[in-house]
């Protein structure tokens, strides 16, 4: 069994910073997708940014393309979401996820298995 744990998360004015961090246990990220997902209440939960099961490829959700950075450290069994920026409509919970291994290149939502417990960021006007 894994587990996935979230940190960075907080309070901050448009405009400004955040960097979100998510540590592994139990497995590591090798040949793995990584995402990003956030979720605000009542609505259904949004993939902003993943990271291919090569390490290296890239996808982000248009509403956060241009601001947010996702990347990983393998050694450390970490990835992280750069979030520059940032807008009241960011205001979500965040959470970081990875899938199993997998052949895939890309992975879509419902690949992720592993989810960390979220983090919350609020960006206040």
């Amino acid at each position: 069994q894994g587990q996935l744990v979230e940190f960075g998360g907080g309070s901050v004015q448009a405009g400004g910073s955040l960097r979100l961090s998510c540590a592994a246990s139990g497995f590591t990220f090798v040949r793995k997708c990584l995402g990003w997902f956030r979720q605000t209440p009542g609505k259904d939960r949004e993939m902003v940014a993943s990271l291919g099961n090569d390490g290296i490829s890239t996808w982000y959700a248009d509403s956060v393309n241009g601001r947010f950075t996702i990347s990983q450290v393998a050694a450390k069994n970490a990835v992280y979401l750069q979030m520059n920026s940032l807008k009241p409509e960011d205001t979500a919970m965040y959470y970081c996820a990875a899938t199993d291994f997998t052949t895939l290149a890309s992975c879509p939502e419902w690949y992720y298995k592993y989810w960390g417990q979220g983090t919350q960021v609020a960006v206040s006007s």
